[in-house]
C-alpha cells in the first residue's frame, strides 16, 4: 500500500525499527508533554482562506540566507541516521539535493562530513554544531565545514545538559560512532559512550569568538523567548531557529509554533527566523509561514522516510508535504510565498 501522509510513514517506521531505535527517535523529555504539544498547538490555529484570486499558478520557491530553495520545507539536524538506513546521512543529503532544499547536518552524524558532501556535492548544506569543551575541536570542525562548502553554521543553544529522557538506549550507544568528533591530532572516530559532554559554559560573549573563525552566517537554534531573540540580534547573528529540540530537552516549555510569534515580533525583521517541531501537514507549513517563519525544518519525519526506503523514502516525505503545501496555498488564495501573511490565520477559541 502506498503511504499517503506523514502519519503513514510514522506508523511504518514504528513497525520496521527496533524498540530501542524507535524510542531514541520518538522519545521526549520527562512525560513527553512538550513533544506532543508541538503537534497539538498547530491544531489551535485556523485558516482564513481568500477566494477568486486566480491561483492557476502558485510559486513555492523562497530563499534562506540568500540561497534559493524550491519550497520552504527543509531538513532539521538529527543524529545517527544510520539507525534508520544503512547509508544514513548520505541518503538524506541526496534526497535534499533532489528536492532542492537545505539539509542541516548534525554534529552527531553517523557518516563523515566528506562522505556526506561527496554523496550530494551540489546540495545546499548547513552544519549544526554542539559546542565542544575542546576549543580546538570546535575550530577544526568550523574550518572543515566551511572548506567543504557548507553555507551556514547552526549553533544549538538549548543543550547545556541533556534533558531528562525516560528511555534506555545504552545498547545503541555502544555501537554508535561519531565520525566527526575525533581529536584534531588523530582525526579518528569516537564511540558515543566515550564522547565528552557538550560545553555547558558557553555564553553570549563567546559568539564573537565563533564569528572570528568563519565568514559563514551564524544561526542560533533553540531560541524560545523575546529576550534571547533580542540578544541574538544584538550579537549580530544572521538567523534564529525557534525550537524546543522536538520536546527532548526541557519539558513544559511553549510549543515551537507558539514561541514563534514572540520571537518574530522581537527581531523586527532584522534577521531571518525559522521554526522546527510539530510540522506534519502542508497546512502546518502555511501556518508557520503566516506567523513569520522564513521556512520550517523537519526532524523526525525525515527519519521515518529513511526507515521506509532510504533517500527515496525521504524524497517521498518531502514531496507529500510539498504537494500538501501547494494545495494549502492554492485553497487559501496565495500565489507566492510572499503573499502568505498573518491575515491568513486566526486562533481557535477551543
Amino acid at each position: 500500500m502506498p503511504l499517503l501522509c506523514l502519519a503513514d510513514f510514522q506508523a511504518h517506521a514504528r513497525e520496521q525499527l527496533s524498540k530501542s531505535t524507535w524510542d531514541y527517535i520518538e522519545g521526549g523529555a520527562d512525560d513527553g508533554f512538550t513533544r506532543d504539544d508541538n503537534i497539538a498547538a498547530f491544531k489551535k490555529i485556523r485558516l482564513r482562506p481568500r477566494y477568486l484570486k486566480d491561483v492557476s499558478k502558485v510559486d513555492l520557491q523562497t530563499t534562506i540566507q540568500g540561497e534559493q530553495i524550491s519550497v520552504p520545507i527543509c531538513i532539521a539536524p538529527t543524529g545517527f541516521h544510520c539507525l534508520a538506513w544503512p547509508d544514513g546521512e548520505m541518503s538524506t543529503a541526496r534526497a535534499a539535493r533532489a528536492a532542492g532544499v537545505c539539509y542541516i547536518t548534525s554534529t552527531y552524524a553517523s557518516c563523515s562530513l566528506e562522505d556526506i558532501v561527496a554523496a550530494a556535492p551540489e546540495g545546499l548544506r548547513w552544519y549544526q554544531l554542539y559546542v565542544q569543551p575542546n576549543r580546538q575541536l570546535n575550530k577544526q570542525l568550523i574550518q572543515k565545514v566551511e572548506s567543504l562548502g557548507f553555507k551556514a553554521l547552526v549553533i544549538t543553544v538549548d543543550v547545556p545538559k541533556i534533558g531528562n529522557r525516560r528511555y534506555n538506549v545504552t545498547d545503541l550507544k555502544k555501537s554508535l560512532l561519531l565520525k566527526n568528533l575525533g581529536s584534531p591530532e588523530k582525526g579518528n572516530s569516537v564511540p558515543y559512550l566515550q564522547m565528552t559532554p557538550i560545553d555547558s559554559a558557553i555564553c553570549w560573549d563567546d559568539l564573537s569568538w565563533f564569528q572570528s573563525l568563519t565568514r559563514l552566517p551564524i544561526i542560533l537554534k533553540g531560541i524560545l523567548t523575546k529576550e534571547d531573540a533580542e540578544l541574538a540580534v544584538k550579537h549580530n547573528v544572521q538567523g534564529i531557529i525557534v525550537s524546543n529540540h522536538g520536546g527532548r530537552q526541557l519539558n513544559d516549555v511553549p510549543a515551537s509554533i507558539d514561541a514563534l510569534m514572540e520571537v518574530v515580533a522581537a527581531v523586527k525583521g532584522k534577521i531571518e527566523v525559522y521554526v522546527d517541531g510539530g510540522v506534519r501537514t502542508g497546512n502546518d507549513v502555511l501556518k508557520a509561514l503566516a506567523l513569520g517563519a522564513k521556512c520550517i525544518f523537519l526532524g523526525r519525519p525525515i527519519l521515518w522516510g529513511l526507515a521506509y526506503k532510504g533517500e527515496h523514502g525521504v524524497e517521498e516525505v518531502l514531496n507529500i508535504l510539498k504537494n500538501e503545501f501547494h494545495t494549502s496555498m492554492t485553497l487559501t488564495g496565495c500565489r507566492s510565498v510572499a503573499e502568505i501573511n498573518r491575515d491568513l490565520i486566526q486562533f481557535s477559541r477551543l
